[in-house]
């Protein structure tokens, strides 16, 4: 290609470049640079990061590392910490049958907290996290930086030299690890059926953040019928939807401000419900200490048989929230995620459940109202204000795991455009999406109007939360054999215990699907199918601009034509396209004779990082001839990365395009170094003596003068980008219309030109999602047939 990238091998830390004075020094010291390798395309997407991790614990301050782990309290323990309000009366539908049935189920409690939040997610799943960002796509996009997974063709092979982006693998066990990754890479199916299983995911984690303020709120407020029988159930719906949309409406304020009102409340609240177990269990029954011998879960099954297996479904509430650890950790870090976790949620919840199964070995009839008849006569009234504000915060939890998660499908081209808010500078992984928090809100207030009962939201709850872990389970082997390459006998082992139980109980919690248990599967349907006609109309679109970009050439044709005239600016014309300059510019240029004195395409590019440094957003190429003053630039993004809110997009842009003008001159310059070689490799005394009598004095003074009329022609082009930018900046958005080809199939024609267009009108659009001033803006309209 005659046009040819200079990008540095050291990314930002540019060589100093000399100024115009510093030409004479040329005459007596040999130049000395490191050795750069040229490119011939901008189609490689970055160099050598300076490392940058999020939220990564390594390296973080303990002091930061506690104040997170006190915000983690409030954010992310709300849900499992409330569990208790309800686990034992969905257990015991039919009441108590036998009294070592307290005993089995109180096992089942502990060694499922145990395995599944404890050792799985805690010790296990937690460092799966992609550079301090969790959840079901940090999952995906391991997997598709470890292998070309993605169905976008925009991987190239020079990804992986970005910092964030590599993955330190170990090197045994190579082969099996090399044979999984091919497999993958070469099935069609496996790409599109790991996106589904992350979508899938996704849409179960959204339809969580869902039932789990229905039912915690409604738990909580119900108990207040102990108190008064004027409390009927009308009267506890309608306070609990005063309740959820009142939560609902903090939420622009933040995690950070969130975080702080509510960790304090969860401290007491773990307090309580722990101390008040340790006063259970010595008071009424501390023989229930048997339930740690897994005989009593054996015992269970056989006595009860299929009852028990049902029970399941009730059980598995107890580790409601638990991929909140995971989906919520770019809001903490690890580290902090794990000291709450092992210092605070998990001893309370396990005095708790103890606490309230020596109660029930001497109360057999009052296992419907568990929680509340449990508390000591003078704790009743501080414990119920407590649950109800416990119950407000289990909200928190998963609502702040879903705007997470939704920012980074966003990113990665897997849901519609909605503008994501940091509401944290101090930490970037916290978000707030409005137009997703009033859906929740309204999704959440009839689900509560429509179920009006924590027994049936209760059955629709399981199904969500062991569907979202079996999945997070599956992707995990995949990571552990092909990142990690972990022994194949500890992936077996993983399998087989943690799988197996997720199993049991999926299929016991599926069980109940007729009775309230298709709803997150109905919610989850609505939103895969929003995903899925965004993410395929999305893909179709990139490989439309592909098969139509421009040319270079066509480019300089329609830049020297004599139709066409230069003003004065800088143009910057936005595109998603990494390969080449979009087809849209053709269309622009064929209704607009006239190009800026600088013209910049833009091409936005998300990577499957969590973040990319600011100052190292940008690389730059030049389109031949120089006398065009046109660039491409691969402005580059990761998955949790604000674009151009907090940014200065345009002043920064311009600047490291200086700096590219710059680097690629000094190359240049070094590259004619080269060529001249032993005439330039000479002593200081032998140029001296060359000045005086010699021809290579004579040669090197000419070199010299040449280099000093280089050095001005770069100091002219700077002043033209200068100049432009003081004109101003006019930025070119192409607004593509899309439309079903001509002799498409019925579905492909519903696909794009009704279901992709109905999204796209009632969604913001690029200049929203950019925030691009409108006095500075002009769209540019295209059809594209799909």
């Amino acid at each position: 290609m005659p046009d040819e990238d200079v990008i540095l091998e050291n990314g930002t830390d540019h060589h100093e470049v000399p100024d115009h004075h510093q030409n004479q020094e040329l005459k007596s010291k040999k130049l000395s640079w490191q050795k750069l390798r040229r490119y011939d395309s901008l189609d490689l997407e970055s160099r050598s990061f300076t490392a940058h991790h999020g939220h990564a614990s390594k390296g973080a301050e303990w002091s930061v590392i506690l104040h997170l782990a006190f915000q983690s309290i409030g954010i992310v323990y709300g849900d499992i910490g409330t569990s208790p309000l309800y686990v034992f009366s969905s257990t015991f539908t039919k009441g108590i049958n036998h009294d070592d049935d307290i005993l089995g189920v109180l096992s089942l409690i502990l060694y499922t907290l145990t395995l599944i939040p404890l050792i799985k997610y805690v010790f296990v799943v937690l460092r799966a996290n992609d550079n301090g960002d969790g959840g079901t796509f940090a999952l995906y996009s391991l997997l598709c930086r470890y292998a070309k997974v993605g169905l976008t063709p925009s991987q190239q092979a020079e990804d992986r030299d970005v910092s964030n982006f590599e993955l330190e693998l170990p090197s045994k066990r190579l082969k099996r690890a090399s044979r999984l990754k091919s497999k993958l890479e070469n099935s069609h199916f496996a790409k599109v059926f790991l996106l589904f299983a992350t979508m899938l995911g996704t849409s179960m984690v959204i339809g969580d953040g869902v039932l789990t303020p229905c039912i915690s709120v409604l738990s909580a407020v119900g108990g207040i019928k102990e108190a008064t029988s004027a409390m009927t159930e009308d009267r506890i719906v309608w306070i609990s939807i005063a309740i959820l949309i009142c939560l609902f409406m903090v939420q622009r304020f933040g995690t950070d401000k969130v975080g702080y009102t509510f960790a304090p409340i969860i401290c007491v609240w773990f307090t309580l419900i722990g101390g008040i177990g340790v006063y259970n269990f010595i008071k009424f029954d501390p023989t229930v200490v048997k339930a740690l011998n897994p005989q009593y879960i054996v015992d269970y099954f056989r006595r009860n048989k299929n009852d028990a297996w049902i029970s399941l479904g009730g059980i598995v509430l107890a580790i409601t929230g638990t991929e909140a650890l995971f989906a919520d950790v770019g809001h903490f870090t690890v580290r902090s995620i794990q000291i709450s976790m092992c210092a605070v949620t998990y001893p309370a919840l396990i005095l708790a459940y103890t606490g309230q199964a020596s109660f029930l070995r001497n109360h057999h009839h009052l296992v419907y109202e568990t929680f509340f008849k449990s508390i000591p006569g003078p704790l009743y009234w501080p414990m119920f204000v407590a649950a109800v504000l416990a119950s407000i915060i289990a909200s928190q939890a998963m609502i702040s795991g879903t705007f997470s998660i939704i920012q980074q499908s966003l990113s990665l081209g897997c849901f519609p455009r909605v503008k994501i808010v940091h509401t944290s500078a101090r930490y970037a992984g916290q978000v707030y999406i409005p137009e997703v928090n009033y859906l929740l809100m309204v999704a959440c207030v009839g689900v509560t109007l429509g179920f009006r009962t924590t027994a049936k939201i209760g059955n629709a709850y399981g199904i969500a939360v062991v569907f979202v872990m079996t999945l997070t389970s599956s992707f995990l082997v995949l990571i552990m054999i092909m990142i990690w390459k972990t022994n194949i006998f500890l992936v077996i082992s993983y399998v087989l215990v943690i799988g197996s139980v997720e199993l049991m109980y999926l299929s016991s919690v599926l069980y109940k699907f007729n009775q309230g248990g298709y709803l997150p599967l109905a919610f989850a349907m609505v939103l895969m199918t929003i995903m899925f006609v965004w993410n395929d109309v999305h893909r179709r679109k990139y490989y439309y601009e592909l098969d139509h970009k421009i040319s270079p050439e066509q480019l300089k044709e329609i830049a020297v034509s004599a139709n066409f005239c230069r003003m004065p600016g800088l143009a910057m014309f936005y595109s998603e396209l990494v390969q080449g300059i979009p087809p849209i510019f053709n269309h622009y240029a064929a209704n607009v004779p006239a190009l800026h004195s600088v013209l910049v395409f833009v091409s936005i590019k998300s990577l499957p990082i969590s973040k990319v440094p600011l100052e190292e957003r940008f690389l730059f190429r030049r389109v031949e001839p120089k006398e065009l003053n046109v660039f491409r630039c691969v402005a580059r993004y990761g998955y949790t990365d604000v674009r151009n809110e907090h940014e200065p997009f345009e002043g920064l842009l311009v600047e490291k395009l200086k700096e590219f003008i710059k680097d690629s001159f000094w190359i240049s310059q070094r590259n004619m170094d080269d060529n001249n070689g032993e005439k330039f490799d000479i002593k200081e005394e032998e140029f001296d003596d060359g000045l005086a009598n010699g021809e290579n004095g004579k040669e090197d003074v000419k070199q010299v003068d040449d280099q000093e009329k280089q050095q001005d022609l770069l100091d002219e082009e700077i002043e033209a980008i200068d100049k432009a930018w003081r004109w101003g900046v006019v930025h070119l958005i192409g607004e593509n219309e899309v439309t079903a080809a001509k002799g498409a199939g019925i579905v492909k024609r519903i696909l794009i030109d009704y279901a992709y267009n109905f999204l796209k009108r009632n969604l913001r659009q690029s200049d929203k999602v950019f925030d691009i001033p409108h006095k500075r803006m002009l769209k540019v309209g295209m059809t594209y047939e799909l």
